[in-house]
């Protein structure tokens, strides 16, 4: 109901065979193009403002282009991309053709265009509110020496740029564009450059010469070497992708495992995303056949074909994210079905609750349409309780109406007819509306359309159910819930201890943060006084439409009944606080400092 902005979102393919072998295996030399441009249409769940798309060609002579990248912006991002690979293949002077041409993969293989045995797709959501086609991924860091490029794109939002931004200047460099993704690049290309120079001097000291010192450097160069003197300058969540010019290939975890990333390998390919059903979807292959890359592991794929996986930083303490599981990740994963058709059935105690146990005269519903599964759960929890349940689909999302152009409350009157619902679903002023949704967050679209247009149908009461817990704490690792006073919990706990003449409190944690950011997260004492319940009323009134006077109660999922649900996810940073690295705390403890200054400036 309230769409978060999606993360980002990885694919990568390395063709472990000739091209001819695709071309007389599945038809076409493109198989590998093929499949990169489905797995990033089958994660467009993720990143939604750009995409692109880079590839290598380990085959092609010196003189012509080796590397080529393709990007563009926009939620048809991904079909532009395609649209312009394509269009650059049948250009060629006509010697391919969308089948292959009459040459076939020998030609294209000759020609270049986006041939190639090495492929990587990028899906992005900007965090940072940085736009434009210049920070779309993947970035490319171009060099004469074909060992020295480097083209890097990931799922990562790193909390200490600023640090790093000051190492690489304190080594004399100056980067372009100040932005974890470039910071990123510079840093790891200056790495790459130094092992680079490293294989240099080793081949003179073997005697080599000319091009045999090039090859010599082609087939020696290591991405563990780059990435171990790289990813410790990092604190944050991330999968790092890349490819270099000379054909390593490579994907990197941050060792507290909060991002995710998943590959399968056979004789034919190695690929990677950043869901396991995409991988399953792509390649016909059981969930058994995938596997998780491990916290803190890279899996490198060198110039010759061989993959390994290398431990490049120490396991920290996992902290996978349990918002990748509520929201974010395809509902088709097995695991992901099932935990989070128990996030509902969790629910059914409180919710009975809130009925007071009156399932005769209650009708169950969702808002569409990511909280479906967590609905099926809460029905079949009520049904375990031998009740029969009645369902109705009480909302309905309509076309994206055009809110842009219009201004203040012009834009809130047609922000809130972009939700409507069936009428007739209940009886009149008899029955009780219990609402299932993935989250809560802003709080903004219950306050604009939801309560209103839920009012319209009369119901005794409406129960409006979260199927993850309260959202205190903004997130810093690839979700956009960046700001504090966006949050509604926050707002409503903020609310509380103005009431109860508890300023200092405020002052205090104010102080903590300001003084001490890199300590503990001096945000907690914000909650401490009061019981979920009591934040959930002060939601309710805070969210309540002028003029809806129906009795509405929230009712959140718990934070045991979260981990119960999602065992293998632990990392719960925003209903908690208990950030995994000490770039979150300190940004949490920053954000309040902002909060507090920008109320000081509006009195």
């Amino acid at each position: 109901m309230e769409e978060l902005k999606h993360e980002c979102g990885v694919a990568m393919i390395r063709l472990l065979k000739p091209l001819d072998f695709y071309e007389r295996k599945y038809g076409s030399w493109r198989y590998g193009l093929n499949k990169l441009y489905l797995m990033m249409e089958k994660q467009h769940n993720r990143g939604q403002e750009g995409a692109g798309v880079a590839c290598v060609n380990l085959d092609a002579p010196a003189g012509e282009e080796y590397m080529y990248r393709e990007r563009a912006e926009g939620k048809d991002a991904i079909e532009r991309v395609q649209q312009m690979i394509y269009a650059q293949i049948v250009g060629r002077e006509g010697r391919l053709t969308r089948d292959g041409g009459a040459d076939g993969a020998p030609a294209a293989h000759a020609d270049g265009t986006f041939a190639g045995q090495l492929y990587l797709g990028h899906l992005r959501y900007s965090t940072t509110g940085k736009h434009g086609l210049q920070h779309v991924h993947p970035f490319l860091r171009r060099n004469n020496w074909r060992a020295k490029n480097l083209c890097l794109c990931g799922n990562f939002n790193m909390t200490n740029i600023s640090e790093v931004f000051g190492f690489l200047t304190s080594q004399g460099q100056s980067p372009r564009v100040y932005g974890d993704s470039y910071i990123v690049l510079e840093l790891m290309g200056h790495r790459l450059d130094r092992e680079v120079e490293r294989l240099y001097a080793e081949a003179r000291a073997r005697g080599l010469e000319g091009i045999d010192i090039t090859r010599y450097i082609d087939e020696h160069v290591s991405m563990v070497n780059v990435l171990r003197t790289t990813m410790p300058h990092f604190d944050g969540g991330y999968v790092m992708c890349g490819l270099t010019g000379s054909g390593e290939m490579f994907a990197v975890r941050d060792p507290w495992g909060i991002r995710p990333a998943y590959y399968y390998q056979d004789d034919e390919v190695v690929v990677l995303a950043s869901e396991r059903p995409v991988i399953q979807t792509c390649f016909d292959l059981t969930a058994e056949d995938i596997h998780e890359l491990p916290p803190g592991q890279s899996l490198v794929v060198h110039r010759n074909g061989i993959a390994e996986r290398q431990q490049i930083l120490p396991p920290q303490d996992y902290s996978a994210c349990s918002f990748e599981r509520i929201y974010f990740s395809r509902g088709s994963d097995r695991d992901i079905y099932l935990e989070r058709k128990r996030l509902g059935e969790q629910l059914t105690a409180p919710i009975m609750k809130a009925i007071g146990g009156d399932v005769e005269h209650t009708v169950f519903s969702y808002i569409p349409n990511t909280a479906e599964v967590a609905f099926h759960g809460m029905t079949d929890g009520i049904r375990r309780l031998n009740h029969d349940v009645r369902i109705e689909k009480v909302v309905w999302k309509d076309i994206k109406l055009r809110t842009f152009i219009t201004e203040g409350e012009e834009r809130n009157d047609l922000a809130a007819h972009v939700y409507d619902v069936t009428y007739g679903s209940l009886d009149p002023y008899v029955d009780q509306l219990v609402v299932i949704d993935d989250s809560v967050v802003r709080g903004t679209t219950l306050r604009e359309s939801i309560f209103k247009i839920l009012a319209r149908l009369h119901p005794r009461k409406i129960v409006m159910v979260s199927s993850a817990p309260q959202i205190r704490y903004p997130d810093y690792y690839g979700i956009d819930m960046s700001h504090l006073e966006g949050l509604c919990a926050f707002r409503a706990a903020v609310a509380l201890i103005r009431e109860r003449g508890m300023r200092q409190l405020l002052t205090d944690v104010f102080r903590l943060c300001k003084n001490d950011p890199g300590g503990a997260n001096h945000v907690v004492a914000v909650y401490a006084p009061f019981s979920t319940e009591e934040i959930s009323r002060k939601m309710v009134e805070m969210l309540r439409p002028e003029g809806v006077d129906v009795p509405i109660e929230l009712v959140f999922q718990s934070i045991e009944g979260l981990h119960e649900a999602c065992p293998r996810h632990p990392g719960d940073w925003y209903f908690t606080g208990h950030y995994p690295t000490a770039g979150g705390v300190r940004m949490v403890n920053l954000a309040f400092v902002s909060f507090m200054e920008k109320e000081e400036n509006n009195q």
